[in-house]
C-alpha cells in the first residue's frame, strides 16, 4: 500500500471553516475510498490541516482522484481560496507499521519527521524493527514510514497520545537506558528533526 500524507497552510482564522466543509463532503468522497485521518495542528506551524488517505498503488490513487473530480464529490466547494500553501508526499510503511486503522487514541497525535542522508532509511527500519515492541507498550504507534514521492530520505512516524501530560509521562518511560531511542548506525547521518502536535477532526477515523 501507499499512504498520501497531504499538509495545507491555511490562511489564520479560516481552520474551523474548511474543517467543516472536509467534513460535510467526506460521506460522498468515502465512497470511493476512505480517509486515514484529518488533523488541524496545535503546536508547530499552526493553521495547517494534514489529512492521510491510503491507496493500493498510484494507479488507483490517480484513478480514484480523477473520478472524485469528475464527479464533483472532491475537493470541498469553496475552501481552495484559504490555501496558501499545499504538499503531498507517498509514503510507504514500514514492515512493522500499523496502516493507520480507524481508532480512539485520546485526542493528540505528534507527527515526527527525520531527514536522513541518502540511502539510511533501510538501517532506520532495521534498528528500529526489534524495538518496536516495546516501545509501542508504552504508547501507541499509528504509523512509521518513508517518503516515496515528495521531499525524499524522510522518516515520518506518527505517535498518539491523551494529552500532553500523557505523551511527557510516556515519553520519560521510553527513554531509559537501553529501550529508546533506538541506536543509530555509524553510517546513517541525521540531518534534521521536526515536530508537529496535531488534534483530529471529530468526523476523523483516528481520534
Amino acid at each position: 500500500m501507499i499512504f498520501e500524507m497531504r499538509t495545507y497552510l491555511l490562511k489564520p482564522g479560516t481552520g474551523p471553516a474548511v474543517e467543516e466543509a472536509f467534513g460535510a463532503s467526506y460521506p460522498a468522497r468515502a465512497k470511493l475510498s476512505r480517509i486515514a485521518g484529518f488533523w488541524r495542528t496545535e503546536v508547530g506551524t499552526l493553521n495547517q490541516i494534514i489529512h492521510i488517505w491510503p491507496y493500493e498503488n498510484i494507479a488507483q490513487r490517480e484513478s480514484i482522484r480523477a473520478e472524485a473530480v469528475k464527479t464533483g464529490v472532491w475537493p470541498p466547494p469553496n475552501v481552495a481560496d484559504n490555501f496558501l500553501e499545499m504538499e503531498t508526499k507517498i509514503l510507504y510503511a514500514a514492515p512493522f507499521s500499523k496502516h493507520f486503522e480507524p481508532a480512539e487514541h485520546g485526542g493528540l497525535y505528534e507527527f515526527r519527521t527525520y531527514t536522513y542522508s541518502a540511502g539510511a532509511i533501510p538501517k532506520v527500519i532495521e534498528a528500529w524493527a526489534p524495538r518496536i515492541e516495546a516501545r509501542t507498550a508504552i504508547s501507541p504507534l499509528v504509523f512509521a514510514g518513508y517518503t516515496e514521492i515528495g521531499p525524499l530520505n524522510q522518516w515520518v512516524h506518527i505517535w498518539a497520545y491523551r494529552s500532553m501530560a500523557d505523551r511527557e509521562t510516556r515519553r520519560a518511560q521510553a527513554m531509559k537506558p537501553g529501550l529508546w531511542p533506538p541506536p543509530r548506525h555509524e553510517s546513517v547521518v541525521l540531518h534534521k528533526q521536526t515536530s508537529t502536535f496535531a488534534v483530529p477532526a471529530k468526523w476523523s477515523p483516528l481520534r
